[in-house]
């Protein structure tokens, strides 16, 4: 497998096949509602285009990052989106680095989301491609982000049929700035932060589906694509 590791600002070029890593907590939370039964998400560009699409659908379900806001269902909580009914719901989500990576890598012929609940599942429909170049889109801190460059490492060497084990990539999340922010903003009552959020998104291969980003009419619409 023919593997590139970028930021979102690196992507002048992308190879046919993406994967766009979010940890924490993106593509956990996206994983989560569909876990929960919703029918496919919309990663929306701008919270104003998360809004118009609220309002023109009043039944979707609108998150976003930060705390909670006026217009909005949700917020970008793993633990926090289990008190939301999302069954057979279609779910509109805008964050701030997981739905900017999808749209940078829009013209990926086959474009993944992905978190290490559903790396298994990612990894083993990235062995289903003949195409085996594959960029994987480390979203945070400007690509240096290790709680995602773990993740899309850990994806790699499972779908290059490497007897990988999870934990020591695992160990490089829990460890992460990121994971170490969430974590103060939880014991600090931080808004739209629960206190098992870092701990739901390093659940290693949770869920047996992968999530696959296509374009929908003028939307980028996610959906899970089960691996039996």
């Amino acid at each position: 497998m023919d593997v590139r590791f970028a930021g979102i600002a690196e992507l002048t070029r992308v190879q046919s096949v993406a994967v766009v890593i979010d940890v924490l907590r993106a593509f956990t939370v996206a994983a989560w509602a569909f876990n929960q039964g919703a029918e496919k998400i919309v990663l929306a560009e701008s919270l104003d285009e998360a809004l118009a699409l609220k309002e023109r659908h009043p039944d979707w379900v609108a998150l976003k990052d930060g705390p909670p806001a006026p217009g909005f269902d949700a917020v970008n909580s793993p633990a926090l989106l289990t008190s939301i009914d999302v069954a057979g719901r279609t779910v509109v989500q805008k964050t701030t680095n997981g739905t900017v990576g999808v749209h940078a890598a829009k013209d990926a012929s086959l474009l993944l989301c992905a978190s290490f609940v559903v790396a298994e599942a990612t990894a083993q429909l990235l062995q289903t491609c003949e195409d085996r170049s594959v960029t994987f889109v480390v979203t945070g801190e400007n690509g240096q982000a290790d709680e995602d460059l773990a993740c899309a490492q850990y994806i790699a060497g499972r779908a290059a049929g490497t007897d990988i084990d999870a934990a020591d990539f695992l160990r490089r999340a829990a460890e992460s700035r990121a994971a170490a922010d969430l974590h103060d903003g939880a014991r600090g009552g931080l808004p739209g932060v629960h206190v098992d959020d870092v701990a739901l998104c390093l659940e290693a291969d949770r869920f047996p589906f992968a999530m696959v980003a296509a374009s929908d009419g003028p939307l980028m619409v996610l959906r899970p694509h089960a691996i039996s």
